[in-house]
């Protein structure tokens, strides 16, 4: 028989469910992991706690189930989907904590991008709405980040000096 390992990345915590061929659940792991505020309207996750959080969940629901990986037929993955993490190609890690969809950083922004009068611009492209909800603001703020108006509070240890150049290297991914 084989099986298939559900990966849900939530919000405020990573699950994994392990289901058999007529979908029934056979073992289930949940972790929470922290919600960072760094400013008001401002919300953060750490994307390698996020990642260990649900390796751990992963290999927790294989253990109960009494598994092995091998009698996997396939891993499905759900996200937070509009949660936006820039990450560096040669190292693998994060350039800065992941941006939460809650998060209303770039409300300014895009206030800015309406008064502009491209909303019908982008609703027409897109077929979303400006709102700090969505990722594109989001990404513009990460990409447009300097070493030297990064607080040690946000940065990542190894974030380095300018992620627009190294955008603009394709060193960056996201």
């Amino acid at each position: 028989m084989k099986y298939v390992l559900a990966l849900d990345q939530g919000t405020t915590s990573s699950r994994a469910i392990v289901f058999d061929e007529r979908g029934r659940a056979r073992a289930a792991a949940q972790k929470e992991f922290r919600q960072i505020f760094p400013r008001p309207g401002w919300v953060e996750h750490d994307p390698e706690e996020i990642f260990r959080s649900q390796l751990a969940c992963a290999r927790s629901a294989l253990k109960k189930a009494r598994l092995a990986p091998s009698r996997l037929a396939a891993i499905g993955i759900t996200n937070q989907r509009e949660t936006v993490v820039v990450w560096d190609r040669r190292t693998g890690k994060p350039a800065h904590r992941a941006i939460v969809w809650q998060d209303r950083r770039t409300a300014e922004r895009c206030e800015e991008l309406k008064k502009a009068g491209l909303a019908e611009t982008i609703r027409a492209k897109t077929g979303l709405v400006i709102d700090p909800y969505f990722s594109a603001t989001k990404l513009e703020w990460l990409l447009s980040l300097r070493a030297s108006s990064i607080s040690p509070i946000r940065r990542m240890p190894h974030a380095p000096s300018s992620t627009t150049s190294t955008a603009a290297r394709g060193t960056r991914s996201f």
